[in-house]
């Protein structure tokens, strides 16, 4: 499938959803300028032991289909930090200085903001459970998110099981596609209202606001400006302090 960019912009979830069934090239001024596909790996078990092999320690084996109760057996008896979205399992890489630099200075700014307010902000690792349907069971671990519903959604094993307000991501090469293709199409259709990607390479930060499973605005941030959010009026995130 052919799109312009126009038309992708105004029309994102809808073409993030056709892409997981077909490719989807974007057209600028009558040229071919990008791609859209689905987050995929075809790579083959090197572990040579099955599913969870003890040598599959990175993406380029990853992720592996498996089912709700796999992956819940997987974790229990693993240090390492997964991700189960729409019945795969995603091995979450160990996060390099600048991405754990970025989010602890985030982190900080939303702290002190949500001082007192009834929203907590959270970060990772910290274990989301988000549901398309009842049988469509996915556990994600943003970077940081804002919970305002915390204590009436706690279980008695203390786990967080509503659905928070505000989602943040700061991708990495590896997790890339993830983030902006597989994680960006959960959070619309799940209930999120807000999502921000940060991309370090590009030092810029893209800010989705969600409408009944669609994306109603998006606005994107680079160099020294300062980034507000849609949900929480007077949050904002200087650029200058995010990308030092």
């Amino acid at each position: 499938m052919i799109v312009k960019a126009t038309d992708l912009k105004n029309n994102l979830g809808k073409y993030l959803r056709l892409s997981a069934r077909e490719e989807v090239i974007i057209t600028s001024n009558g040229r071919k300028v990008a791609r859209l596909s689905a987050y995929e790996d075809a790579a083959p078990d090197t572990a040579g032991d099955g599913l969870f092999g003890e040598q599959a320690q990175a993406y380029d084996v990853w992720p592996k289909k498996a089912t709700y109760e796999e992956f819940l057996e997987l974790t229990e008896n693993s240090d390492e930090r997964y991700e189960y979205i729409d019945g795969e399992i995603y091995l979450l890489a160990s996060p390099k200085t600048i991405h754990q630099t970025m989010l602890g200075e985030l982190y900080g700014i939303f702290y002190n903001w949500f001082q007192g307010k009834k929203c907590r902000p959270m970060f990772a690792p910290y274990d989301i459970t988000l549901r398309r349907n009842p049988e469509n069971i996915n556990i994600v671990q943003p970077d940081l998110m804002v919970i305002c519903d915390l204590e009436e959604n706690l279980n008695e094993k203390d786990y967080y099981m509503g659905v928070p307000i505000l989602m943040v991501e700061i991708i990495s090469e590896s997790s890339r596609s993830k983030d902006f293709v597989k994680k960006m199409d959960l959070y619309m259709d799940t209930g999120v209202k807000e999502y921000w990607v940060i991309n370090p390479f590009s030092r810029e930060v893209s800010i989705y606001l969600f409408d009944q499973g669609d994306i109603g605005r998006t606005t994107s941030f680079k160099n020294n400006e300062t980034i507000s959010s849609y949900s929480f009026a007077g949050l904002e995130v200087s650029l200058d302090k995010l990308f030092v």
